[in-house]
């Protein structure tokens, strides 16, 4: 039995994923970013979305107002986590949807940073070729 060529990965489906190699990004349609993206205070920060002043204040009225700004989706309360929206079509609100580049590259969140190395299947991408 010959093995099943894959032409661009499944986002749900993890079997479907390649081993990451630095040199894929330059010609993948960034399918990382249109998976979810979670984040805590710190890149909320770094990202410029909070001020300092705010470290201290309750991360639940914190997550209402960036809900209402149309950045967070959700919070959770027990872990501390953001969740941010993505467009229509399941981009990160922040991916150019012409380049498919981070229009916030180097203020990009820490889940982000650390792809793929974190995630739902550590050292291994959800590589969709440029068409």
């Amino acid at each position: 039995m010959k093995p099943l060529l894959i032409l661009g990965a499944e986002l749900d489906r993890t079997d479907t994923w390649i081993r990451y190699e630095s040199n894929m990004c330059h010609s993948c349609a960034s399918s990382c970013c249109t998976m979810p993206v979670e984040v805590r205070f710190n890149d909320l920060l770094r990202m410029g979305l909070v001020a300092e002043f705010e470290r201290s204040e309750p991360r639940k009225g914190i997550a209402k107002r960036l809900q209402k700004e149309g950045i967070v989706e959700r919070y959770n309360q027990k872990s501390e986590i953001f969740t941010l929206v993505r467009m229509a079509n399941n981009d990160c609100l922040y991916l150019d949807r012409k380049t498919r580049l981070c229009t916030i590259y180097d203020k990009r969140p820490d889940t982000c940073r650390n792809h793929p190395k974190v995630g739902p299947r550590p050292g291994y991408c959800a590589f969709k070729p440029k068409t």
